[in-house]
């Protein structure tokens, strides 16, 4: 009966399988099969809550150092298409699914998920309860975790996990930016059919490379940048050379107090030119403003977070990444004649969402500085605003690949700040959330 049904696996789309396991450090075991390359990797174990975009999510530079679970049940079932990757090269550690799909059906699919992951030489497990798991990492906490094919033994695999390098302290930032100065200008054909085309480049603007990705490059070419892209620890003298309109601070992965090379950049580029930073650019601004940063117990990572935008008092539903995050009241003393008559900081941010207040420091560095946005689901910082210097930056990621579109304006936000507009933050995100898009035809209509 067993070699019957063997052989009628072994001839449907899922096949027979090398078996595969992921151990916590903290003696936690699933067992599954591989639906990757095979082998065996370390690294953070997190959770992803999107529902779709799970190539976008694989290919993020910012999940360098950790083996990623994907919460939706079935992952893999559109296959993937190389326009959508984030970075020529994977960056993940592992990927941990409930259902892997081996037979995609897409008519933009190349290759499917398992035959990539192979050709990537990521290591993957499917068949396990990822509600399971990621129920134990919200009580839990983020942890490290080995995800093995090779080795199947639980007291081998756990004495090694336990043995294994934490991300905190190490500097991931490095290990993902590009090496050299280089023009960005890829805007991928296969999207033409969903994106119009891009403003004209007007403004001359380096980012910083941590880690970025490509859809954040494109985001800032579709609304008008002409970009130079630098490696993450280009000293800041050789930026303000090429005499920049602005500068953006990007995205990447892992510990923001090990990418001190960066923050030290970025002290002294404040006051200077224009900043716009995303996610670990955010943090890099705040480090060079002295604020001090948390460890989140599981991070915020999916298409589905809840953040207020103070200035306006408009929700957008945010795309993030990350796993630590700035203490606010580290930025200095409230400043109460600019926030609302408060003097003393509270923990939960959501206080200022409840009193519709954007709260004002003065910070010993660079002046004033305001929270703008926070996370409605824990109450931390995703947002502050310089008020004296012309610098912003977003814990969240606004370009939507994956997720939802309300964050847009950002891009439009960081125009407007370096054509000197002191609102450039009060955008009303109903009429920029769609900006850009085409529907059906060429003209942006939809098709009866």
């Amino acid at each position: 009966m067993v070699s019957s049904l063997s052989k009628l696996l072994k001839e449907t789309s899922y096949g027979q399988h090398v078996p595969a396991k992921l151990v916590l450090e903290d003696g936690s075991v699933y067992v599954g099969y591989s639906c990757g390359a095979e082998g065996e990797v370390f690294g953070e174990v997190c959770f992803n809550t999107s529902l779709e975009g799970y190539i976008e999510v694989i290919s993020d530079p910012s999940y360098a150092g950790q083996i990623i679970t994907m919460t939706y049940p079935q992952i893999g079932n559109y296959g993937v298409n190389k326009d959508d990757l984030q970075s020529d090269s994977l960056a993940l550690r592992g990927l941990v699914v409930h259902e892997m799909c081996f037979v995609p059906s897409n008519w933009r699919s190349e290759i499917s998920l398992p035959d990539f992951l192979k050709e990537q030489n990521v290591v993957a497990i499917g068949g396990i309860d990822t509600r399971s798991l990621t129920a134990h990492i919200r009580d839990h906490g983020a942890q490290r975790g080995v995800l093995s094919t090779t080795d199947l033994d639980t007291d081998s695999l756990l004495a090694k996990v336990r043995a294994s390098e934490s991300i905190v302290g190490v500097n991931l930032a490095k290990t993902v930016s590009r090496q050299d100065v280089s023009q960005y200008t890829e805007l991928p054909k296969s999207h033409e059919f969903a994106i119009a085309a891009p403003k004209d480049a007007h403004y001359n603007v380096v980012a910083y490379d941590c880690g970025v990705k490509k859809s954040i490059l494109q985001g800032l070419i579709r609304v008008g940048c002409k970009l130079t892209v630098v490696p993450w620890n280009t000293p800041a003298e050789d930026v303000l050379a090429m005499n920049p309109d602005g500068v953006f601070l990007s995205n990447g992965p892992g510990d923001p107090e090990a990418v001190r090379e960066t923050y030290i950049q970025v002290e002294k580029l404040i006051g200077k030119v224009p900043l716009f930073g995303i996610c670990l650019g955010h943090q890099m601004i705040s480090l060079a403003s002295g604020a001090e940063m948390e460890k989140l117990k599981f991070g915020h990572r999916g298409g589905n977070q809840p953040v207020m935008n103070l200035r306006t008092g408009r929700v957008e539903i945010t795309a993030q990444n990350h796993g630590f995050g700035l203490l606010f009241d580290s930025l200095g003393p409230l400043i109460p004649e600019l926030s609302g008559g408060f003097s003393e900081h509270v923990r939960n941010l959501t206080f200022w969402s409840k009193h519709k207040i954007a709260p004002v420091v003065q910070n010993s560095r660079f002046g004033r500085i305001q929270l703008t946005h926070i996370n409605l689901n824990d109450g931390t910082a995703e947002g502050i605003a310089f008020l004296d210097q012309p610098v912003f930056s977003v814990q969240y990621h606004p370009e939507a690949n994956p997720g939802p579109t309300d964050a847009h304006y950002l891009f439009t936000a960081f125009t407007r700040l370096m054509d000197g507009r002191s609102d450039y933050l009060d955008i009303d995100i109903a009429n920029d959330r769609l900006a850009g898009w085409e529907f059906g035809t060429a003209k942006g209509e939809i098709d009866a």
